[in-house]
């Protein structure tokens, strides 16, 4: 029987531990489960809770005791505390244990791998693009079915913790897509990390203006939309900013510019202001269209948005964007990439090469 660890008893630690568990059960002989998970959190609460909910076969108030003897500890903590938590485990880590995070930025986390991490274990960092709520009490088996898992190795990882990693991802339904950590870092710092941002701005424009007051009570569907995500965990979101400083400053350039572009075009109150404005929310009415109508390999909306094609209007224009080719140009990502299981970039793939080239 394989014992996994879980470092984190959150959303997405609980999230595993059911997904996990459930595998085990169905794929166990003889009556007994195919792995053993252990669960350990500083919060005692969200270690009752776990085991509450089935989320682990057992707590531990050590975490030394929790990740002993563990083939596979999974790191499911805020970002920058990771760091601390390679430390305090890398003297109780077994010869041959795999370590894996869930963390939302991967440069640093892996170069705190390579400095706090014994030779004896291989670390294989990954990120699911996945959530919902920052508590364990919305946990649940199916939180990563379909969901992408974004898969960074570390130079020294050999290959059967890789396909260590990628079973478990297996088990809990997800597609596994490996990525240089630059290249993670530089993507979701534009798709999730920025839109947390934005959000939290938006917020506190308008709460700290003086009309905010009467205001608030005009609030509708579009605030409610654009300000979910600062409703998120404040100490959460500011590590992955602070992890992720640089791409971050990046996007937050880029979206400055677009505004200031905005308000130019508002300010001139002419002709061209007209026209400017029109392509401008055209442009972006077709980007978010094409991004909407990629689908699986099955058929299926890839980003499920099947909701909005039934909203009226909307459903209209999103039809037209289908009949005009943006569902027939969009495969699965297997598909568009040419591999059955897991997807890859170019630069993953130089990386991976790098890997090998090391491993001779």
């Amino acid at each position: 029987m394989q014992r996994v660890a879980i470092v984190g008893l959150g959303l997405i630690g609980g999230s595993i531990g059911l997904g996990l568990r459930r595998w085990s059960e169905q794929n166990g002989k003889s009556g007994e489960g195919a792995l053993e998970v252990i669960g350990f959190d500083t919060d005692l609460d969200q270690q009752h809770y776990a085991k509450k909910i089935g989320a682990v076969d057992r707590a531990e108030w050590e975490l030394s005791k929790a990740i002993r003897e563990a083939d596979l500890v999974i790191i499911c903590t805020p970002v920058r505390a990771i760091k601390e938590v390679f430390t305090d485990i890398a003297p109780h880590l077994k010869a041959g244990a795999v370590v894996t995070d869930t963390g939302s930025t991967k440069v640093d986390v892996l170069e705190w791998a390579g400095q706090e991490l014994p030779s004896t274990v291989s670390f294989v960092g990954g990120h699911p693009m996945a959530g919902k709520s920052q508590s364990i009490e919305a946990a649940e088996a199916d939180l990563f079915k379909g969901a992408t898992w974004c898969v960074a190795p570390a130079l020294s990882a050999d290959d059967p913790a890789i396909r260590n990693v990628l079973g478990m991802i297996a088990a809990l339904g997800a597609e596994p897509y490996f990525l240089d950590p630059g290249e993670h870092d530089a993507y979701v710092a534009g798709i999730s990390h920025l839109p947390f941002v934005l959000s939290a701005a938006l917020t506190n424009s308008l709460a700290k203006d003086s009309s905010w007051r009467d205001m608030k009570s005009l609030t509708a569907g579009g605030f409610r939309d654009m300000t979910r995500l600062s409703a998120g965990s404040p100490d959460m979101h500011r590590d992955i900013a602070i992890t992720n400083r640089e791409a971050l400053i990046r996007w937050i350039d880029t979206y400055q510019e677009i505004l200031t572009d905005v308000r130019r075009m508002l300010a001139e109150n002419g002709e061209a202001t007209v026209t400017g404005l029109s392509a401008f929310f055209t442009e972006a009415r077709d980007a978010r269209a094409e991004w909407a109508t990629q689908t699986t390999r099955e058929g299926e909306l890839l980003q499920g948005t099947q909701a909005e094609l039934s909203k009226e209007g909307f459903g209209d224009q999103m039809g037209r964007m289908l009949l005009g080719g943006f569902m027939r140009r969009k495969g699965s990502p297997s598909d568009r990439l040419g591999r059955p299981n897991g997807r890859t970039t170019a630069g993953a793939r130089a990386a991976q090469k790098d890997r090998d080239n090391t491993s001779r």
